[in-house]
Parts: C-alpha cells; structure tokens; sequence
C-alpha cells in the first residue's frame, strides 16, 4: 500500500526527505482492530512534534486523524461491521494515517457523521476527542453551570471544537482568545460569547466585558508564556487544562489561590489500554450525532489536496507557521 514516512527526525520540512513517498506492507488486524481503508486525514500539531522530536529506526507513519471504510474486522469486533464509515484519531503508539489502510482499536474508533464529505469529517476526531475529555473529563463541568471559561488559542483545531462545545453544551461563558481579524470572526461564528486578544494584556481585557476573574482556563497553546497572566485572573478555587508542552512549570503560584491543574492528553486511554478506553467510541458517536443534527460543524479550514507527501509537507509548514485556522484536510491518494 502507498504511505507517507519519515526515516530522520528533526528535518527541516522543506528537505524532500522530512516525509517521503514509499510503499509498505499491509496491515493485519488484531483481536479488536479495524482495517480501514482511508479516504480522508487531517494533520495536526503532533504530527510535527513527532517529526520533529522522535528517532525511529525504520521507515514511520505519521497522522492521527482519519476517515474511511472498513474493509476487516478482528475476531473479537462487535461495535463495527465490514463497510461501515468510520471517523478516529488512532493511538500514537502504532502506525498513523498517512496511508491507504490503518489499524484501528474499535474502542476510540466511531461511526463517521452522515452528513460531511469525508475530508470535513477527518477534521474532527483528534480535536473533538481533546477538547470534550478536556471539558468534561479533566475540568469536570457541569452542563447546566453557571461560570466563565477562557479558552487560549481558540482559533486552533482544539479550540475551534471547544469553544462549539462549550457554547452548545453548557451554559458557561465562553471567553476566546485570537489575535488576528479573521481568527477573531472565526471564534465569534463558533458561538464564543467574547473574544479577547492574548497579545494585550488579558487581565484588562476581561475587566473591560465584565469578567474580572473566571473559574476555568483551556490553554492550548503558549502556556509557559501566558502562565503569569492566567493564575491573575483565575477565581479563587478554580481550575486550568493545558494540553500543550511547556519546556517547565512552576505549580507552587497556584497555590494561593488553591487552583487545580489538569493535563489533557487525548493518546492516554489507548496508550495505557485503560478500563474506560471505549468511552472514546462513546465520545465519537455523541460527535457523530451533534454533527449530523446540526449542533456542532466541522472545523476544517483548509483543503490541501491529495494524500501525499508534498502536499503534507505543505501541511506540516503551515502548522509550523502558527497561520492554521481551524484543520488541514487531505483526501484521496
């Protein structure tokens, strides 16, 4: 089958060889996988941290988000059939996206939304998976709750699915930060009740909307840099998510204020097979379904063509611009 590799981390995306065309074999499907044949991806940050920051010692697939058709189930499936259309972001442990067919647990695999094209619907898994185990599984909010959440970076593929689910499924106050005209129109359209800038200082900010202080952050990018400002304007008692990597981070300013910190990371529950892996296939499906009756819709925001290696290196140097809005789609081979 056709697939899209590395061999040498740490190549400038504009080298040929940061990702390459090849050929491999393929996959086999274990007790409980998918053997899906992939029609639609779409590429994220991960996949150019991956790239980037992680040896390997043979020929690796990237990509963690996928749409397609399954072509084989493992003995023990009982949540798919052979020609079900399936939407996943995979387990970064094993081979990715970047290819004609991939291996996926049915656990944190789901039922693709009817109602998108293929390339739309891969814009989804891996930002929707993120932001709703950030949302409700780390932060542990309420839906009928009344509080203020402030969303950093919520013009990025997580953001652009929290500040959706924030606004649709809670009765929060949705606060977004963008910096940019057009990133700002885009969190506004999403449903973000307020959009602020986080290159001026955020504190003003949200005296200026009536908001001195609010009970959750979602920070998504930068946090290292922002960090000072956030435990200023957190509530006493409230609680910050990240789900980015800050090179270091001193807790002990939250302690004053007994604020609670909380790490996302979407790859958890598949990387330590955990006893509630399969609420992933639960999260997919709730997804699936707020799609396809019109709550939520798709984040993607560009189109870059076929599945192959130029075009995904043109992926990768777009995302390593820090320009992407919304997610980079790629169907077809």
């Amino acid at each position: 089958m056709k697939a899209i590799v590395y061999s040498q981390n740490g190549l400038p995306i504009s080298n040929e060889n940061s990702l390459y065309d090849t050929d491999v074999s393929t996959p086999q499907p274990g007790p409980r996988d998918l053997l899906v044949k992939i029609n639609a991806i779409a590429v994220n940050p991960v996949d150019t941290k991956v790239r980037n920051g992680a040896p390997t010692e043979t020929p690796r697939i990237l990509g963690w988000d996928a749409v397609g058709v399954v072509e084989e189930v493992g003995a023990e499936v009982s949540l798919f059939k052979v020609g079900d259309a399936v939407f996943y972001a995979g387990d970064i442990s094993r081979p990715g996206s970047y290819a004609e067919y991939g291996l996926v647990d049915e656990r944190i695999a789901g039922h693709k939304p009817r109602s998108l094209s293929d390339a739309d619907a891969a814009a989804l898994p891996l930002t929707s998976l993120t932001a709703w185990e950030m949302l409700f599984d780390r932060l542990e909010v309420e839906k009928d709750e009344q509080a203020a959440l402030l969303i950093v970076g919520a013009g990025g593929g997580v953001g652009s699915i929290l500040t959706q689910l924030a606004r649709k499924l809670t009765n929060l106050t949705v606060i977004g930060t963008a910096s940019r005209p057009e990133t700002q129109s885009w969190v506004k359209d999403l449903g973000a009740h307020h959009v602020i800038n986080h290159h001026q200082p955020l504190a003003e900010q949200l005296a200026a909307i009536g908001q001195p202080s609010v009970r959750y952050v979602a920070s998504l990018t930068h946090t290292d840099t922002y960090f000072p400002q956030l435990v200023e304007v957190l509530a006493p008692q409230g609680k910050l998510a990240l789900i980015d990597d800050p090179a270091t981070l001193d807790a002990m300013p939250l302690k004053r204020k007994a604020i609670s910190l909380h790490w996302e990371l979407m790859f958890t529950r598949s990387l330590f097979q955990t006893a509630d892996m399969q609420r992933q296939h639960e999260i997919l499906q709730q997804v699936s379904e707020l799609v396809d009756n019109h709550t939520l819709k798709t984040t993607a925001g560009e189109h870059l063509g076929t599945i192959n290696a130029a075009n995904l290196r043109q992926a990768h140097a777009l995302i390593e611009s820090g320009r992407a809005r919304g997610k980079i789609v790629l169907s077809g081979f």
